[in-house]
């Protein structure tokens, strides 16, 4: 009798004891798997916008090399490009091959060969990639790969746009498209607006994009900022990505484009800016 009144309340305590311990494990696995997943997200969020900003900088260090030179003591533009790389940690091997790429040419020294891809990714959106390499077959496979394992599909898209040139001249206050109309109509342009920025821009054919340009800013007094060629979407065409996860699909897969060096302009029919 002694004896079971001894065992009794250690029985008791053993039972109390179990559920407290099981508990405290369990909550505290549980944090760190939600801090884990948090982290994770948000690399992958950052990466993304390194991702977008490293390709924005590149096209317009090789733009600004492309209009004006490679040495920034002449070219002013260029000298504001590499300042905002710089600001922007952009690495020195970027910079490099984007000055180059504005010369035509490749790290090695190659002359680079325009390739153009053309492909319907997540969401049903239409693409159009455009790359400058010295390897093209390479260049090629890859980006197909690329595409295809991210969901995509490697299929002509390009009548879904329209290819366009675009020169944008140096914001100055209270300007209006309507004062300019006259000089855009004698240079030979398509069409004249201002972009969101604030500046004036004019669209044309693409093969007298450069002479266009030139024409209007000597008839304007404008200085030409940038300068392009790029594939304008049908508005009737344009779709809107809603699905989540359509949404991650597509972005993933653009991330992964804008990381493949000679991947240099991605146009998309999306309504949503990706």
């Amino acid at each position: 009798m002694a004896l079971s009144r001894l065992l009794r309340p250690l029985q008791r305590a053993e039972y109390i004891c179990e559920p407290c311990h099981s508990f405290s494990t369990s909550s505290i696995a549980f944090s760190g798997h939600n801090k884990w997943s948090t982290i994770k997200h948000d690399k992958a969020r950052n990466d993304k916008a390194k991702s977008k900003e490293r390709a924005m900088v590149g096209k317009e260090i090789a733009s600004a090399t492309q209009m004006w030179g490679p040495d920034p003591k002449y070219n002013p533009r260029l000298t504001l490009a590499l300042s905002n790389a710089k600001r922007a940690s952009i690495p020195k091997t970027i910079i490099e091959a984007a000055i180059l790429r504005g010369q035509g040419l490749s790290v090695s020294g190659q002359a680079l060969e325009n390739v153009t891809i053309e492909a319907m990714l997540p969401g049903s959106v239409a693409a159009v990639v455009e790359c400058q390499t010295d390897q093209k077959a390479r260049v090629l496979q890859d980006v197909r790969y690329m595409i295809k394992d991210n969901g995509g599909i490697v299929t002509p898209t390009t009548y879904l746009f329209e290819k366009k040139g675009r020169v944008a001249m140096e914001k100055k206050d209270g300007t209006n498209p309507d004062d300019y109309l006259d000089q855009a109509i004698e240079a030979g342009a398509a069409d004249i607006t201002t972009d969101d920025k604030g500046r004036l821009v004019v669209f044309t054919d693409p093969s007298e994009t450069k002479s266009v340009g030139e024409t209007f800013a000597k008839l304007s007094g404008l200085i030409i900022e940038e300068l392009e060629i790029f594939w304008d979407p049908n508005r009737d065409t344009m779709v809107e990505v809603q699905d989540e996860e359509q949404v991650k699909a597509l972005e993933d897969l653009l991330s992964s484009l804008r990381e493949e060096p000679s991947v240099q302009d991605i146009y998309l029919n999306s309504t949503e800016k990706f």
